[in-house]
Order: C-alpha cells, then structure tokens, then sequence
C-alpha cells in the first residue's frame, strides 16, 4: 500500500501560518526532496489554492531563482487531488476534485500502484489523521517563536494516542530542524 506523507512547517510555538515565517532555499529543497519520493499530492483548498496555479506557472516560466525553480518543476509534473465541497472546477488538467466519500476513496489512492502520496495544510490533514490514513510525518520546525497564528492541529480530535516512531531528523543550515516520524496502526513500531 502506498504511503501518506504530511508535511508542514511549524514555529517553535506550534503555529503553522506559513504568513509568520520565510521560506529560503533549504526549505524548498526538503521539501522537493520529499515531492520527488510521491506522485500525488491531495489538498483541500485552501492550500491547493496557494500552490496551484503559482507553482506550475513558476515551472512553466522558471522565473523564480534556480532553487526555487527546481522546486516547481517537481511539483508541476505531480498528479493533485483537491478535496472541496466549494469548487467545481479548475483550470488545471492534473487536478482532479473530490466532493464526497473523501476517506473512502483516498483509502483506495492508497491502495493504487505508484509512488507515495503527499498532502499539506491543516484541516484536511487533521481530517486524515483522523480517519488513520496518514503513515508519515515531515514536520519542519523553524526556530523562531511567533506568539500568535494558527496552531497546528488545534482542532482535531483522537480517540487514542498516535505513537509516533522517529525514523530521522536533520538541522538544515538555516536553523531548520526536518523531523520525520512514521506511524504504524498496528503499534508495532
């Protein structure tokens, strides 16, 4: 089965605003690190609406700088799903929406050959953590407190713990702490 894999960046005081904090070179290069290991990012939409059209046009015009550039053009070839009850359509042949039956049938993405698959944001991944669906945690820690924001995962709601296995971390040379952690359903990590 493949993988689900969340990623995030987070301040020190678990505030996951990406208005708070920059971005930079090292984190777009984790990040496409990590997109070059999927092939299918799922979104809800307001995060879909922050990568798509920016990122493929950015691959399209490789405007941007050659980190920055080298990101898009991952992130352009990928297959996306946009989770909305809002929109009806968008202008982008690789997306495909999703109204309904949202667990069930990104249960069934897992269960389709390829590469792993990639989702971002905070609602929708709550949601998926939820439901058990998300098998990997990025968790990019910037080391700056902000005092003020959205907190991630502030709004969900677990039956049980999850336990979560650290599998590897790394201090990227702007301060960036990459923490990846899996979870196993079955409590045997």
């Amino acid at each position: 089965m493949r993988k689900l894999i969340y990623g995030i960046n987070i301040s020190l005081d678990g505030c996951c605003d990406h208005t708070k904090f920059g971005g930079g070179d090292d984190i777009q290069d984790y990040f496409r690190t990590v997109l070059e290991g999927v092939d299918l990012v799922i979104y809800g939409r307001k995060t879909y609406e922050l990568m798509v059209p920016f990122w493929p046009e950015i691959a399209r015009t490789q405007s941007l700088d050659e980190t920055a550039n080298a990101f898009a053009k991952v992130f352009a070839n990928l297959k996306r799903v946009l989770v909305s009850k809002t929109i009806d359509s968008v202008d982008d042949e690789q997306t495909t929406i999703i109204r309904e039956n949202v667990r069930e049938l990104i249960y069934k993405l897992k269960q389709q050959p390829g590469k792993a698959i990639s989702t971002g944001g905070v609602e929708l991944p709550a949601q998926l953590i939820e439901w058990g669906l998300v098998d990997e945690f990025h968790i990019l820690v910037h080391p700056l407190l902000v005092g003020q924001g959205r907190r991630l995962f502030s709004e969900m709601s677990l039956p049980e713990n999850l336990n979560l296995k650290l599998v590897a971390s790394e201090t990227l040379s702007n301060g960036c702490v990459a923490l990846r952690y899996e979870y196993h359903s079955d409590n045997s990590a």
